[in-house]
């Protein structure tokens, strides 16, 4: 920096060095913790299944003999915990938090895990809960993590913007219904990525279709599949669809989440394991 410097770029000439250097956001983790891959999830609304996804995508990769963990970064709608099935509390370490395992031991943090009532609800302003995802970042001990998810909330609003700011995101999965709306809304999402230069790894499209178990018939429910359009039009390979599946809810509802298989999401699955 130049000794003149007087942090005014307006009375600065045109090629000062300072005019360059782009300022990170990035935020440390503690000095216990590594995480080698950080993959969001991401949509640009709500009630299309990211949570889901997420939940999948983390035990499949777990499966396949990797340390995962998810980082849930929802914090005023939590579901990660109800879906895996936990119950108890996280625990603290020399001024560290220490995630809840689950029963295939997957690494979790989620705000229901630190709450005395998982219904309190969380009344709190945007900065107030984006800071709330920093500290679960840097102040929980993800111990030797190959592949974290990051179960986030909707939209391209303050938390979303702290995830791609704060945390070194290696690509997003983007979550999508088959309605024009959602398409549409999920644009945005796959926007925001591109000017924060964050590979989008895969698209879900889920609730695809349902398939009559008398007949074997796909019927597309709310309306036909999208999913390849964009796909193509973002130059996006891997794809998946994920079908209304009842069992599959009931599962979420039990905390079963990791007895379901991820067979529609190998693609994606394939293409994170080579990140």
């Amino acid at each position: 920096m130049s000794e003149n410097c007087k942090q005014q770029c307006s009375t600065c000439s045109e090629n000062c060095d300072e005019r360059d250097k782009k300022q990170s956001f990035l935020v440390e983790t503690n000095e216990l913790s590594n995480v080698k891959k950080v993959i969001g999830i991401v949509s640009g609304k709500g009630g299309v299944g990211k949570s889901l996804v997420t939940s999948l995508l983390a035990a499949g990769i777990c499966k396949r003999g990797y340390h995962t963990a998810i980082l849930d970064a929802d914090i005023t709608g939590p579901s990660i915990p109800k879906a895996f099935g936990i119950k108890e509390k996280a625990m603290g370490m020399n001024n560290r938090l220490l995630p809840v395992k689950s029963q295939l031991g997957i690494d979790i943090m989620s705000l229901n895990l630190i709450v005395e009532n998982e219904t309190d609800p969380a009344i709190w302003r945007g900065p107030i809960i984006a800071d709330i995802v920093r500290q679960f970042w840097a102040e929980v001990i993800w111990e030797d993590v190959d592949y974290m998810f990051v179960d986030m909330p909707p939209g391209t609003g303050d938390v979303p913007l702290t995830v791609f700011q704060s945390l070194p995101l290696s690509g997003i999965v983007v979550v999508t219904s088959p309605q024009e709306l959602v398409s549409m809304i999920v644009e945005k999402a796959v926007n925001m990525a591109g000017m924060m230069n964050v590979p989008v790894i895969g698209f879900v499209e889920n609730m695809s279709y349902f398939k009559c178990p008398d007949c074997d018939r796909e019927y597309s429910i709310f309306g036909e599949s999208k999913i390849e359009e964009m796909a193509q039009k973002h130059n996006v390979e891997a794809f998946a669809k994920i079908p209304i599946e009842p069992s599959m809810a009931q599962a979420c509802d039990n905390g079963k989440i990791e007895t379901v298989e991820e067979k529609w999401l190998e693609l994606i699955l394939n293409k994170i394991e080579k990140l």
